[in-house]
Protein backbone atom coordinates (compact mmCIF):
# COMPACT_ATOMS: atom_id res chain seq x y z
CA UNK A 1 0.00 0.00 0.00
CA UNK A 2 2.58 2.29 0.79
CA UNK A 3 4.65 1.40 -2.34
CA UNK A 4 1.17 2.16 -4.32
CA UNK A 5 0.80 5.90 -2.47
CA UNK A 6 4.35 6.41 -3.77
CA UNK A 7 3.24 5.56 -7.57
CA UNK A 8 0.15 7.63 -7.06
CA UNK A 9 2.13 11.08 -5.84
CA UNK A 10 4.97 10.57 -8.63
CA UNK A 11 1.90 10.11 -10.88
CA UNK A 12 0.31 13.06 -9.47
CA UNK A 13 3.54 14.95 -9.62
CA UNK A 14 3.85 14.11 -12.92
CA UNK A 15 0.27 14.93 -13.91
CA UNK A 16 1.24 18.43 -12.73
CA UNK A 17 4.23 19.03 -14.49
CA UNK A 18 3.21 18.12 -17.64
CA UNK A 19 0.12 20.21 -17.27
CA UNK A 20 2.46 23.14 -16.30
CA UNK A 21 4.63 22.48 -19.35
CA UNK A 22 1.88 22.79 -21.73
CA UNK A 23 1.57 25.67 -24.22
CA UNK A 24 4.99 26.63 -24.31
CA UNK A 25 6.78 27.73 -27.89
CA UNK A 26 9.81 27.94 -28.51
CA UNK A 27 11.20 31.77 -28.87
CA UNK A 28 14.88 30.00 -30.61
CA UNK A 29 14.61 27.70 -33.21
CA UNK A 30 17.89 26.50 -32.51
CA UNK A 31 19.55 27.15 -36.26
CA UNK A 32 19.15 30.50 -36.66
CA UNK A 33 17.74 34.16 -34.98
CA UNK A 34 14.45 33.86 -36.81
CA UNK A 35 12.24 36.42 -34.92
CA UNK A 36 15.01 38.44 -33.45
CA UNK A 37 16.08 41.76 -34.31
CA UNK A 38 19.41 43.09 -33.63
CA UNK A 39 18.75 46.28 -31.88
CA UNK A 40 21.72 48.03 -31.72
CA UNK A 41 25.05 45.70 -32.50
CA UNK A 42 27.33 44.40 -34.94
CA UNK A 43 26.27 41.85 -37.53
CA UNK A 44 28.90 39.60 -35.37
CA UNK A 45 27.96 40.08 -31.65
CA UNK A 46 24.62 37.52 -32.07
CA UNK A 47 25.33 34.50 -33.88
CA UNK A 48 24.11 30.26 -33.45
CA UNK A 49 26.54 27.85 -32.33
CA UNK A 50 25.55 24.23 -31.73
CA UNK A 51 22.08 25.02 -30.42
CA UNK A 52 22.89 28.23 -28.78
CA UNK A 53 22.96 32.11 -28.90
CA UNK A 54 25.94 33.42 -28.70
CA UNK A 55 26.96 36.70 -27.94
CA UNK A 56 30.60 37.77 -28.43
CA UNK A 57 29.71 40.92 -25.33
CA UNK A 58 30.81 43.45 -27.88
CA UNK A 59 29.40 46.14 -28.47
CA UNK A 60 26.95 46.88 -25.25
CA UNK A 61 23.56 46.67 -26.63
CA UNK A 62 20.52 44.19 -27.29
CA UNK A 63 18.98 40.87 -29.33
CA UNK A 64 15.21 41.65 -29.06
CA UNK A 65 12.22 39.69 -29.92
CA UNK A 66 10.24 40.96 -33.41
CA UNK A 67 6.95 41.31 -31.61
CA UNK A 68 6.14 42.46 -27.57
CA UNK A 69 5.02 40.35 -25.02
CA UNK A 70 2.72 41.22 -21.82
CA UNK A 71 1.81 38.75 -19.29
CA UNK A 72 3.98 35.50 -19.74
CA UNK A 73 6.26 32.45 -18.27
CA UNK A 74 9.63 32.50 -19.92
CA UNK A 75 12.39 30.24 -19.12
CA UNK A 76 15.77 30.69 -20.81
CA UNK A 77 19.20 28.83 -19.42
CA UNK A 78 22.43 30.76 -19.51
CA UNK A 79 26.26 30.32 -19.30
CA UNK A 80 28.80 32.77 -19.22
CA UNK A 81 32.14 31.94 -20.72
CA UNK A 82 34.09 33.90 -18.18
CA UNK A 83 34.67 35.08 -15.06
CA UNK A 84 33.22 38.47 -13.87
CA UNK A 85 30.80 38.14 -17.61
CA UNK A 86 28.32 40.65 -17.32
CA UNK A 87 24.95 40.16 -19.53
CA UNK A 88 21.24 40.39 -18.53
CA UNK A 89 17.49 39.32 -19.63
CA UNK A 90 15.18 42.67 -20.25
CA UNK A 91 12.06 42.54 -20.03
CA UNK A 92 9.19 44.83 -21.42
CA UNK A 93 11.56 46.57 -23.01
CA UNK A 94 11.75 49.52 -26.26
CA UNK A 95 12.40 49.06 -29.59
CA UNK A 96 15.43 50.57 -29.90
CA UNK A 97 17.94 52.46 -26.89
CA UNK A 98 16.59 54.45 -24.66
CA UNK A 99 18.22 58.04 -24.87
CA UNK A 100 22.37 58.32 -24.34
CA UNK A 101 22.69 54.42 -23.23
CA UNK A 102 23.19 51.58 -25.63
CA UNK A 103 20.69 49.92 -23.01
CA UNK A 104 16.83 49.65 -23.93
CA UNK A 105 14.62 51.25 -21.54
CA UNK A 106 12.83 47.96 -19.56
CA UNK A 107 12.99 46.02 -16.51
CA UNK A 108 16.60 44.13 -15.98
CA UNK A 109 16.72 40.80 -14.82
CA UNK A 110 20.42 40.26 -14.38
CA UNK A 111 22.69 37.38 -15.57
CA UNK A 112 26.16 38.49 -13.60
CA UNK A 113 28.85 36.09 -12.74
CA UNK A 114 30.54 35.30 -9.78
CA UNK A 115 33.73 36.78 -10.62
CA UNK A 116 32.42 40.00 -11.09
CA UNK A 117 33.89 41.96 -8.46
CA UNK A 118 33.51 45.68 -7.95
CA UNK A 119 33.10 47.63 -4.51
CA UNK A 120 29.33 47.35 -2.97
CA UNK A 121 29.02 43.50 -3.99
CA UNK A 122 26.65 42.18 -2.00
CA UNK A 123 25.71 45.54 -0.88
CA UNK A 124 24.00 47.47 -3.82
CA UNK A 125 24.41 44.67 -6.12
CA UNK A 126 24.70 40.66 -5.82
CA UNK A 127 25.41 37.94 -8.87
CA UNK A 128 22.83 35.99 -8.27
CA UNK A 129 19.64 37.29 -9.65
CA UNK A 130 19.11 40.95 -9.34
CA UNK A 131 15.98 42.27 -10.78
CA UNK A 132 15.51 46.34 -11.52
CA UNK A 133 14.29 48.95 -13.71
CA UNK A 134 16.48 51.09 -16.11
CA UNK A 135 17.18 53.99 -18.08
CA UNK A 136 13.00 55.45 -17.63
CA UNK A 137 11.26 52.15 -16.56
CA UNK A 138 10.19 51.99 -13.13
CA UNK A 139 9.42 48.91 -10.63
CA UNK A 140 8.54 48.29 -6.68
CA UNK A 141 11.01 46.43 -5.55
CA UNK A 142 9.96 42.83 -3.70
CA UNK A 143 12.07 41.41 -0.41
CA UNK A 144 15.08 42.93 0.44
CA UNK A 145 16.56 45.89 -1.64
CA UNK A 146 18.13 48.73 -2.16
CA UNK A 147 16.56 51.20 -4.25
CA UNK A 148 14.23 50.10 -6.68
CA UNK A 149 17.16 46.90 -7.17
CA UNK A 150 15.39 43.36 -6.02
CA UNK A 151 18.08 41.23 -4.33
CA UNK A 152 17.95 37.27 -4.18
CA UNK A 153 16.49 35.87 -1.31
CA UNK A 154 19.09 33.12 -1.81
CA UNK A 155 22.06 32.79 -3.65
CA UNK A 156 21.88 29.65 -5.77
CA UNK A 157 23.12 31.04 -9.78
CA UNK A 158 26.36 29.07 -10.73
CA UNK A 159 29.65 30.65 -11.67
CA UNK A 160 31.15 30.20 -15.36
CA UNK A 161 31.03 27.88 -17.36
CA UNK A 162 28.11 25.94 -15.64
CA UNK A 163 24.69 26.43 -16.83
CA UNK A 164 22.07 28.58 -14.98
CA UNK A 165 18.38 28.41 -15.90
CA UNK A 166 15.94 31.37 -14.85
CA UNK A 167 12.10 31.08 -14.85
CA UNK A 168 10.55 34.57 -14.93
CA UNK A 169 6.82 35.03 -14.25
CA UNK A 170 5.28 38.21 -15.53
CA UNK A 171 1.88 39.23 -15.24
CA UNK A 172 -0.47 42.73 -14.73
CA UNK A 173 2.95 44.57 -14.02
CA UNK A 174 4.33 41.84 -11.60
CA UNK A 175 7.86 40.15 -12.72
CA UNK A 176 8.78 37.02 -10.29
CA UNK A 177 12.95 35.72 -11.00
CA UNK A 178 13.01 31.88 -10.58
CA UNK A 179 16.73 31.26 -10.47
CA UNK A 180 17.70 27.04 -10.89
CA UNK A 181 14.28 26.15 -9.42
CA UNK A 182 13.10 28.23 -6.79
CA UNK A 183 11.87 32.56 -6.63
CA UNK A 184 14.03 34.65 -4.91
CA UNK A 185 13.28 38.68 -6.14
CA UNK A 186 11.02 40.24 -8.54
CA UNK A 187 8.68 43.33 -8.03
CA UNK A 188 5.63 45.29 -9.04
CA UNK A 189 4.27 48.26 -10.31
CA UNK A 190 6.29 47.96 -13.63
CA UNK A 191 6.24 50.72 -16.05
CA UNK A 192 6.47 48.84 -18.54
CA UNK A 193 4.29 45.70 -18.46
CA UNK A 194 4.23 45.15 -22.00
CA UNK A 195 7.03 45.51 -24.47
CA UNK A 196 9.59 43.71 -26.51
CA UNK A 197 12.38 40.71 -24.59
CA UNK A 198 15.70 41.08 -24.96
CA UNK A 199 19.04 39.35 -24.45
CA UNK A 200 21.79 41.84 -23.37
CA UNK A 201 25.67 41.86 -24.65
CA UNK A 202 27.64 44.06 -21.97
CA UNK A 203 31.49 43.12 -22.45
CA UNK A 204 32.11 39.56 -22.27
CA UNK A 205 30.70 36.12 -24.32
CA UNK A 206 27.64 34.30 -23.28
CA UNK A 207 24.98 31.75 -24.39
CA UNK A 208 21.54 31.62 -24.29
CA UNK A 209 19.88 28.33 -24.86
CA UNK A 210 16.13 26.71 -24.70
CA UNK A 211 14.46 29.80 -24.30
CA UNK A 212 10.75 28.96 -24.37
CA UNK A 213 7.54 31.02 -23.47
CA UNK A 214 3.95 30.67 -22.37
CA UNK A 215 1.62 33.48 -23.03
CA UNK A 216 -1.02 34.12 -20.33
CA UNK A 217 -4.37 35.98 -20.84
CA UNK A 218 -4.07 39.83 -21.46
CA UNK A 219 -5.11 41.90 -18.80
CA UNK A 220 -5.21 45.09 -21.29
CA UNK A 221 -2.09 46.95 -20.69
CA UNK A 222 -2.77 50.77 -21.24
CA UNK A 223 -0.93 52.73 -23.44
CA UNK A 224 0.80 54.54 -21.17
CA UNK A 225 2.72 51.23 -19.48
CA UNK A 226 3.27 50.19 -23.11
CA UNK A 227 6.56 50.13 -24.77
CA UNK A 228 6.55 52.01 -27.62
CA UNK A 229 5.85 49.68 -30.89
CA UNK A 230 8.57 49.66 -33.29
CA UNK A 231 7.87 51.03 -36.99
CA UNK A 232 10.75 49.28 -38.48
CA UNK A 233 13.95 50.65 -37.52
CA UNK A 234 16.95 49.97 -38.41
CA UNK A 235 20.51 50.50 -36.51
CA UNK A 236 22.79 52.75 -39.13
CA UNK A 237 25.79 52.28 -36.43
CA UNK A 238 28.01 48.77 -35.16
CA UNK A 239 28.78 50.24 -32.08
CA UNK A 240 32.38 48.84 -32.64
CA UNK A 241 33.37 50.42 -36.01
CA UNK A 242 32.32 52.85 -39.03
CA UNK A 243 31.48 50.04 -41.40
CA UNK A 244 28.69 51.31 -43.09
CA UNK A 245 30.01 54.91 -43.19
CA UNK A 246 32.42 56.50 -46.33
CA UNK A 247 36.05 57.94 -44.69
CA UNK A 248 38.33 59.70 -46.24
CA UNK A 249 41.94 61.33 -45.05
CA UNK A 250 39.69 64.07 -43.98
CA UNK A 251 37.27 61.98 -41.99
CA UNK A 252 39.84 59.49 -40.95
CA UNK A 253 41.65 62.49 -39.12
CA UNK A 254 38.36 63.89 -37.57
CA UNK A 255 36.10 60.80 -36.52
CA UNK A 256 36.71 57.72 -34.12
CA UNK A 257 34.44 55.49 -32.50
CA UNK A 258 34.42 55.09 -28.99
CA UNK A 259 32.16 53.39 -26.06
CA UNK A 260 29.50 52.97 -28.76
CA UNK A 261 29.78 56.54 -29.45
CA UNK A 262 31.08 57.97 -32.63
CA UNK A 263 33.04 60.44 -31.76
CA UNK A 264 34.03 63.96 -34.06
CA UNK A 265 37.49 65.66 -32.94
CA UNK A 266 37.57 69.02 -32.60
CA UNK A 267 38.82 71.00 -35.40
CA UNK A 268 38.32 73.68 -38.19
CA UNK A 269 34.84 73.57 -39.71
CA UNK A 270 35.42 71.57 -42.72
CA UNK A 271 32.38 70.20 -44.86
CA UNK A 272 34.80 67.65 -46.48
CA UNK A 273 34.63 66.01 -43.20
CA UNK A 274 31.04 65.40 -43.30
CA UNK A 275 30.87 61.49 -42.37
CA UNK A 276 28.42 60.14 -44.68
CA UNK A 277 26.58 57.00 -44.94
CA UNK A 278 27.34 54.64 -47.81
CA UNK A 279 23.69 53.86 -48.50
CA UNK A 280 21.25 56.47 -50.16
CA UNK A 281 18.01 57.56 -48.84
CA UNK A 282 14.86 58.68 -50.17
CA UNK A 283 11.91 59.71 -47.69
CA UNK A 284 12.96 58.30 -43.89
CA UNK A 285 12.99 59.10 -40.42
CA UNK A 286 16.31 59.51 -38.62
CA UNK A 287 16.63 59.06 -35.08
CA UNK A 288 20.20 60.30 -33.29
CA UNK A 289 21.21 61.21 -30.02
CA UNK A 290 23.62 63.95 -29.59
CA UNK A 291 25.73 65.89 -27.20
CA UNK A 292 28.59 68.68 -27.92
CA UNK A 293 31.72 68.00 -26.14
CA UNK A 294 32.83 70.98 -23.28
CA UNK A 295 34.80 73.26 -25.53
CA UNK A 296 38.26 74.48 -24.78
CA UNK A 297 38.30 78.18 -22.84
CA UNK A 298 37.02 80.83 -25.49
CA UNK A 299 35.76 78.30 -28.00
CA UNK A 300 31.95 78.17 -28.56
CA UNK A 301 29.50 74.96 -27.88
CA UNK A 302 29.16 73.18 -31.33
CA UNK A 303 26.08 72.77 -32.96
CA UNK A 304 25.42 69.33 -34.48
CA UNK A 305 24.82 69.35 -38.09
CA UNK A 306 22.94 66.84 -40.28
CA UNK A 307 23.23 66.85 -44.47
CA UNK A 308 20.40 65.42 -46.14
CA UNK A 309 20.44 63.52 -49.82
CA UNK A 310 23.67 64.57 -50.34
CA UNK A 311 27.01 63.72 -51.00
CA UNK A 312 30.37 65.54 -50.64
CA UNK A 313 29.80 68.02 -53.08
CA UNK A 314 26.21 68.84 -52.44
CA UNK A 315 23.98 68.78 -49.59
CA UNK A 316 21.23 70.16 -47.42
CA UNK A 317 22.51 71.00 -44.31
CA UNK A 318 19.70 71.02 -41.08
CA UNK A 319 21.61 72.52 -37.70
CA UNK A 320 20.24 70.51 -34.48
CA UNK A 321 19.52 72.87 -32.27
CA UNK A 322 19.25 73.55 -28.14
CA UNK A 323 22.11 70.60 -27.97
CA UNK A 324 23.79 70.53 -24.72
CA UNK A 325 27.11 69.30 -23.33
CA UNK A 326 25.72 67.95 -20.57
CA UNK A 327 23.45 65.37 -21.82
CA UNK A 328 22.22 63.82 -25.25
CA UNK A 329 19.32 64.68 -26.26
CA UNK A 330 17.73 62.49 -29.00
CA UNK A 331 16.68 64.27 -32.23
CA UNK A 332 13.83 62.66 -34.77
CA UNK A 333 14.89 64.00 -38.10
CA UNK A 334 11.75 63.15 -40.57
CA UNK A 335 12.21 63.79 -44.46
CA UNK A 336 9.17 63.55 -46.70
CA UNK A 337 9.75 64.74 -49.98
CA UNK A 338 10.72 68.35 -49.73
CA UNK A 339 9.25 68.88 -46.21
CA UNK A 340 11.86 68.28 -43.23
CA UNK A 341 10.50 68.08 -39.51
CA UNK A 342 13.23 67.99 -36.32
CA UNK A 343 12.19 67.24 -32.80
CA UNK A 344 14.08 67.43 -29.82
CA UNK A 345 12.97 65.01 -26.95
CA UNK A 346 9.71 64.42 -28.67
CA UNK A 347 8.79 67.93 -28.83
CA UNK A 348 8.90 69.59 -32.32
CA UNK A 349 11.64 72.01 -33.03
CA UNK A 350 11.87 73.18 -36.50
CA UNK A 351 10.11 72.91 -39.81
CA UNK A 352 11.96 73.67 -43.08
CA UNK A 353 11.88 73.31 -46.85
CA UNK A 354 14.66 71.53 -49.32
CA UNK A 355 15.57 73.50 -52.21
CA UNK A 356 13.80 72.95 -54.97
CA UNK A 357 16.86 71.62 -56.81
CA UNK A 358 17.59 68.92 -54.24
CA UNK A 359 17.56 65.24 -55.44
CA UNK A 360 14.85 62.53 -54.23
CA UNK A 361 17.50 60.50 -52.75
CA UNK A 362 21.02 60.64 -51.20
CA UNK A 363 23.44 59.79 -48.43
CA UNK A 364 22.67 60.68 -44.79
CA UNK A 365 26.08 62.66 -42.84
CA UNK A 366 26.94 63.79 -39.71
CA UNK A 367 28.16 67.03 -40.25
CA UNK A 368 31.13 68.64 -38.83
CA UNK A 369 30.86 72.37 -37.37
CA UNK A 370 34.70 72.87 -35.78
CA UNK A 371 33.50 71.69 -32.11
CA UNK A 372 33.62 68.18 -30.37
CA UNK A 373 30.08 66.50 -30.93
CA UNK A 374 29.67 62.39 -30.13
CA UNK A 375 26.57 60.49 -31.61
CA UNK A 376 25.09 58.00 -30.72
CA UNK A 377 22.35 55.27 -31.34
CA UNK A 378 21.69 56.53 -34.79
CA UNK A 379 18.66 54.81 -36.61
CA UNK A 380 16.66 55.16 -39.21
CA UNK A 381 13.19 53.98 -41.00
CA UNK A 382 11.98 54.16 -44.47
CA UNK A 383 8.73 56.46 -45.21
Amino acid sequence: MKQFSIFLLMAIACTALAADDGNFVPLFNGRDLTGWVNANCAPETWSVRDGMIHCTGRPTGALRTSRQYENFILEVEWRHMSSGGNSGVFIWGTPIAAPGVPFLRGIEVQVLDHGFNVTGKNEWYTTHGDVFPIHGATMKPFGRHKGDRSFPSEERSKGSPEWNHYRIVCTNGVLRLHVNGKEVSGGENCNYRKGYLALESEGAPVDFRNIRIKELPSSGAAAEVTAPVDLGWRTMFTGLDLRGWKTNVTTSARWRTSGERIALKEGEANSGATLWTENDFRDAEFVLDCRPTKPAAGKELATPIVRLRGNESNASEVKLTGATSGNYQRYIVTVKGREVTVKRNDKEMQRLTLPADVPTHGAFGLGDSGGALEFMNINVRDL
